[in-house]
């Protein structure tokens, strides 16, 4: 019975979910737990001296929150700051920690599996407490034991730490979890939540990792060490996959990759259509240590560089100098191209710029964007200093997230004003004439860019959140997924409608959101009259490509007839129509 239930166990099995980043990988299975990893897990022989690891790991976390607790209070007030309140309550409460000691001496095992093992238990019995009050507690929690988890040391490497090469299966994961990944040494993810749209998505095809999201169920039926297969293009995951089901995607993957080197050969030349219409082709980046991806694929610079991945991963936010260190790197590494530098954008389904004592009800229409920055002045100025000083190095620009109208962008701009004053007057060098921008991605803003467009040198269209706030459809929603639509006939116009009035205004418009990656859609925005596109530093090759095989006015005339086409789907049809003929093998 037993050699039956194995057969059947190895036997070959596909978990569908969703596509949402190309690619194949070909590796063992890692499995995270809901809420966060599982540490390595070992037998210890020493219980006093285990338990005197959990006591520092403790007094370790301790002093951290004590200090990030004065941190948000100097920035914000004591009201924020009682949070950490609760959470070194957490820590002190006898009842866990006696737990956690018990567990250790009869599990024989090491203190932060023992932690993680109590933890879980408590945060499960929680999860199904009716009270939503309680029920949101639990990210409290998950948030004390990892930082826990994170204080312990050890004095050598133990058996049992994650894979050197694997695929990560996992009921979520954050934007942040998703930036700090090793390429090298992920295959790939699937995961139980998610959508096409979530920032976890859009940082995967960034990224160049393959993924798959809405994989029901995928972290109770998969094991560790799992042999397996991601299908970045059909969504497929494949457990315990067959000799041919190996050779299959070991062909289709050494295919995939014959074609993407072939597109990187082209990496020196311009991204011009065939009828001469130079497009200017940029990365999207969240991390400095992306820029060698930026320089192999091409890119002429940086078009979006999203600081709240520096701004909010660490226990504090970096000062000013440490800021200025960071954009200084990537001012003298892409010299001369330009880098810009999108300033602070938190809240919402992005990182939080730091915790609020009760949730906001509607976090998209809620304390977002531009609004914290102008909120924290103090914090906003660091930056804009930081900013200023990387622009003596190098061609820097500025762009500001959220705008929705012109007094938040004045009061921006004054800012700014001021971040020149107070470095003039330290004799700190800057480029007096930087750049500033604006992201469109409000109706209201593109509504008013004729308004907007005399006050600012350039626009970039921020096409996720746009479409969401058009249609009203929130684009992590599984629900109303199929009412995100990117070529609705209101989003087109307002794209049409901000491009026009930069024209008016003597100034560029680019797109760093995701329909710039979307090769079905790169007709449209070429004909709609962008300037600029931005993307993933893996996509680079391949928009190039697409830019090189059209005709922009050919695309100018599709665009003419998508602008009076009254449904999403034949818009859609229009522009893939045109990307299906001159680049077919990209897509497929």
């Amino acid at each position: 019975m037993k050699d039956n239930t194995r057969r059947q166990e190895t036997e070959e099995r596909v978990l569908q979910g969703t596509a949402v980043s190309r690619g194949i990988g070909i590796a063992p299975l890692h499995v995270v737990a809901r809420g966060f990893s599982a540490p390595e897990v070992y037998s210890i022989t020493d219980v006093d001296a285990e338990r005197e690891r959990f006591k520092e790991a403790l007094d370790i976390t301790k002093g951290q929150l004590s200090a990030l607790q004065k941190r948000i209070e100097a920035i914000s007030g004591e009201k924020e700051s009682r949070i950490f309140e609760a959470h070194l309550m957490m820590l002190e409460d006898k009842a866990i920690v006696d737990r956690v000691n018990e567990a250790i001496a009869e599990r024989k095992q090491n203190a932060e599996f023992a932690l993680y093992a109590i933890a879980q238990n408590f945060l499960e019995a929680m999860r199904r407490v009716p009270d939503p009050y309680l029920r949101e507690r639990t990210a409290d929690i998950e948030d004390v034991c990892q930082r826990v988890l994170r204080n312990f040391s050890h004095e050598e490497p133990r058996d049992g730490a994650p894979l050197d090469h694997h695929i990560l299966v996992a009921y979520d994961l954050t934007p942040s979890d998703t930036a700090s990944m090793d390429r090298r040494q992920l295959q790939g993810f699937a995961t139980e939540m998610g959508s096409v749209n979530s920032h976890t998505a859009i940082l995967a095809r960034s990224l160049g990792i393959p993924a798959i999201v809405g994989l029901q169920g995928a972290v109770l039926e998969t094991r560790a060490l799992t042999p397996a297969i991601i299908d970045g293009y059909s969504g497929k995951l494949i457990l315990y996959p067959t000799p041919e089901t190996l050779l299959h995607y070991e062909a289709l993957r050494s295919e995939k990759e014959r074609v993407r080197h072939r597109l990187e050969a082209q990496r020196n030349q311009e991204a011009v259509t065939t009828d001469g219409r130079k497009i200017t082709l940029s990365a999207n980046i969240e991390l400095v240590k992306e820029l060698p991806y930026v320089k192999h694929s091409g890119a002429r610079g940086v078009g979006l560089y999203r600081t709240e991945f520096l701004l909010l991963e660490g226990e504090q936010i970096p000062g000013e100098e440490s800021q200025t260190k960071i954009y200084t790197e990537l001012a003298r590494s892409l010299a001369p191209d330009p880098v810009i530098i999108r300033t602070l954008d938190a809240g919402g389904d992005k990182l939080p710029v730091e915790p609020l004592l009760e949730p906001e009800p509607n976090p998209f229409l809620g304390w977002r964007g531009i609004r914290v920055s102008l909120d924290r002045p103090a914090m906003f100025k660091e930056q804009l200093r930081a900013i200023l000083r990387a622009s003596a190095h190098g061609k820097v620009s500025v762009m500001f997230p959220l705008i929705s109208g012109i007094m938040e962008l004045r009061r921006a701009k004054d800012l700014v004003k001021e971040s020149m004053d107070e470095l003039a007057a330290r004799d700190i060098p800057f480029d007096e004439n930087i750049d500033i921008g604006v992201m469109i991605e409000l109706p209201s803003a593109a509504i008013i860019a004729d308004l907007i467009a005399p006050e600012v040198d350039f626009f970039s269209i921020g096409t996720n959140d746009l479409i969401q706030y058009t249609v009203a459809a929130d684009r992590v929603n599984y629900r109303v997924a199929d009412l995100y639509r990117p070529t609705h006939p209101a989003v087109i116009r307002l794209i049409k409608r901000t491009i026009d009035a930069a024209v008016q205004n003597g100034i560029w418009t680019g797109v760093c959101g995701e329909m710039a990656g979307d090769l079905r859609l790169t007709p449209l925005l070429l004909g709609l009259g962008v300037e600029e596109l931005s993307v993933g530093p893996h996509q680079v090759p391949r928009v190039r490509h697409a830019i090189r095989a059209l005709s922009h006015a050919e695309c100018a005339a599709m665009a003419d007839e998508a602008l009076r086409t009254p449904l999403s789907r034949d818009t859609l049809e229009l522009t893939s129509d045109l990307a299906m003929r001159y680049y077919r093998e990209l897509i497929d």
